[in-house]
């Protein structure tokens, strides 16, 4: 007698849906897909195996610079702002995907957030959204100057700076999945030469 628990059945209607998302994907250019455990080894090896990809397709270095300064700052975001922090080893659950259309990187990533932290963050991405690259600048040196630590560990730096060294406006959707609210941002990174301070 088997002692094994229930293991996933092959489904055909399943594997269809999976083989039209992978299809999907495909088509919108994302080159990876991760669900799960955020740790430091985790974000390193994603941040290492995009480098050695916009290296080995001779992308410029000030864009190679911008994609992994944006990628660090949005997993680090993701941690901040997840209701899944497990303190003792600051993991978070979640879902990470970057791609690559038409001359355009876009980062997206989606997490579990309190409902109580909603109106504070949309509030903290429409300042962003609404300000000029200079205002950014100069919101930026101003957090690093006066900026006091939160309760979550940043001092609203992480914001800003995704918003200085993307391009447009930071997309977002707070979307409520079986009594869950999740946070999706997702960010563009074009392959222009311009140079962020």
């Amino acid at each position: 007698m088997s002692n094994k628990g229930p293991s996933m059945e092959l489904d055909q209607n399943f594997m269809q849906n999976i083989l039209s998302l992978y299809d999907e994907l495909i088509e919108n250019g994302i080159s990876v897909v991760y669900i799960g455990k955020f740790t430091h080894q985790v974000i390193k090896m994603f941040t290492e195996k995009n480098e050695e990809e916009m290296e080995s397709s001779n992308e410029q270095k000030q864009v190679r610079r911008r994609v992994h300064h944006s990628l660090v700052e949005i997993l680090q975001n993701m941690q901040k702002h997840s209701t899944e922090f497990q303190t003792e080893f600051s993991l978070v659950n979640g879902l990470f995907m970057i791609g690559r259309k038409d001359g355009v990187y876009y980062i997206m990533t989606a997490n579990k957030v309190s409902k109580n932290d909603i109106e504070h963050l949309s509030k903290a991405l429409e300042c962003v959204n609404n300000a000029t690259k200079e205002e950014l600048n100069a919101m930026y040196k101003k957090q690093l100057r006066e900026g006091k630590i939160s309760d979550r560990g940043g001092a609203g730096l992480g914001l800003i700076d995704i918003a200085r060294k993307t391009d447009g406006k930071l997309e977002y959707l707070f979307i409520p999945v079986n009594g869950t609210d999740y946070f999706v941002l997702k960010v563009e990174i074009s392959n222009s030469e311009d140079e962020i301070e």
